[in-house]
């Protein structure tokens, strides 16, 4: 496994990295090729944030996890989190998981155990669905669409990119995000 690390207002001792490569890198059993993951530690307020990307193919796993003054329990937390993504998945995922990636499930390391008993998904059930045009109209015609609809995300074909798909949506922490359909 790849590891591409970021710290933001935080300076982290070589120790808690090697600390969350061992943890993660054991992620790496469930993964065919070999796998990326992005970890962003950050402090706010005596908070310890740990987000966590695990990309591989076209597979992308994330959490994000904060704890109080130990990066290290955010990083436990963290992993727990994408094993627990992947257990809920499991049934969908096997076909792109690494043989076998399921067979010691009884036997995990007590670091992967959780609290609580994971329910897989059997469906993901479509309870309604909508047909509209997508009209073409620029980014900021779209974020006042959204807002004068009181959604958090919108729809459209994006004038400023010759017609692309895109999607506009609200962040959680604040401001609007945009996603393009690459042509």
């Amino acid at each position: 496994m790849k590891f591409v690390f970021t710290e933001k207002k935080v300076d982290l001792a070589p120790s808690t990295r090697q600390y969350a490569e061992k943890k993660i890198g054991k992620l790496d059993r469930f993964f065919k090729t070999d796998a990326t993951a992005d970890v962003t530690f950050s402090m706010e307020k005596e908070r310890c944030i740990v987000e966590l990307t695990v990309r591989s193919g076209s597979m992308i796993f994330r959490a994000e996890e904060c704890v109080n003054n130990e990066m290290r329990a955010a990083v436990d937390q963290a992993v727990a989190s994408v094993v627990r993504q992947i257990r809920k998945n499991k049934t969908r995922l096997e076909k792109r998981l690494r043989q076998g990636a399921f067979e010691r499930d009884k036997m995990m390391a007590p670091e992967f155990e959780t609290q609580e008993e994971v329910q897989e998904e059997k469906e993901f059930p479509v309870v309604r669905t909508k047909r509209f045009f997508l009209k073409p109209m620029t980014v900021e015609e779209a974020i006042l669409q959204m807002n004068l609809l009181d959604h958090t995300f919108f729809v459209f074909r994006n004038e400023e990119s010759d017609g692309a798909f895109s999607v506009v949506y609200t962040r959680k922490n604040g401001g609007y995000g945009l996603i393009e359909d690459e042509i």
